[in-house]
């Protein structure tokens, strides 16, 4: 039994902030999915799914973190494998948010499927420059990113964004929080892919800033995943108000 727990307590540095926010950033996404699952029945029925999403968003999340902050503690490396399992699972998720809201404007499976496709292309194509075929890095990470600008395109021109404009009120203003995640609070991913498969020479300059990106991940995976599920937690409750 002990030689089965050692590895989950593996002793770590006080001044080791990666593994910190790694531990913080699991006990938050852990709340968040509590906090979200015991709030289901207060919501109307065609709310509840989206709510529960982000329930399952952040849980997700939390159960990877503590993997990879085991990880972390063990190995002292980048949980990059784990990393992506956990955003193959989630981000196709945080694309379902929208066609959840956007359902009372009548979006269409179809809109559920293209933000799906894409979101998978983006972290398949990310996956492989940054681990599998690191040597054409600037191919993959091109494909990541058209991907990428297709899901931007869809929530703030295409079909997502008029169907927002339709539905109005608390649907849209919601809607366009959730872009502005999108645009800006994404914006990390990428800029870690760089970071990743530039040899070591953006990754040098940041740590020489006092910047390390597994904690700037951290930071924005928390933000970002929490933050989607309390904007849609916040339509819910005044729809069903």
């Amino acid at each position: 039994m002990t030689n089965l727990i050692l590895p989950l307590v593996a002793k770590m540095d006080p001044t080791d902030y990666v593994g910190f926010t790694f531990f913080v950033g699991c006990m938050a996404m852990m709340a968040a999915s509590a906090f979200f699952f015991l709030s289901l029945n207060q919501f109307d029925k065609k709310w509840r799914t989206s709510v529960l999403v982000s329930g399952l968003i952040t849980f997700i999340a939390a159960v990877h973190y503590f993997y990879m902050r085991d990880y972390w503690a063990t190995n002292m490396e980048s949980p990059t494998f784990f990393r992506y399992v956990d955003w193959i699972l989630t981000v196709p998720l945080m694309c379902v948010e929208f066609y959840l809201i956007l359902k009372v404007a009548g979006a269409k499976k179809s809109l559920l499927t293209k933000m799906i496709v894409y979101s998978v292309i983006m972290l398949v194509t990310g996956y492989l420059g940054e681990t599998v075929y690191s040597g054409s890095a600037a191919l993959w990470g091109f494909l990541s990113a058209a991907a990428y600008f297709a899901i931007a395109y869809e929530i703030w021109l295409g079909g997502a964004a008029k169907l927002a404009k339709e539905a109005g009120g608390d649907v849209l203003a919601a809607h366009k929080i959730l872009c502005w995640f999108v645009l800006v609070g994404w914006i990390i991913y990428p800029l870690g892919y760089l970071v990743g498969t530039a040899d070591g020479q953006w990754y040098s300059f940041m740590s020489g800033v006092g910047l390390d990106m597994d904690v700037l991940y951290n930071i924005a995976d928390a933000i970002n995943k929490i933050g989607f599920g309390l904007v849609i937690y916040s339509l819910a409750v005044k729809k069903t108000a």
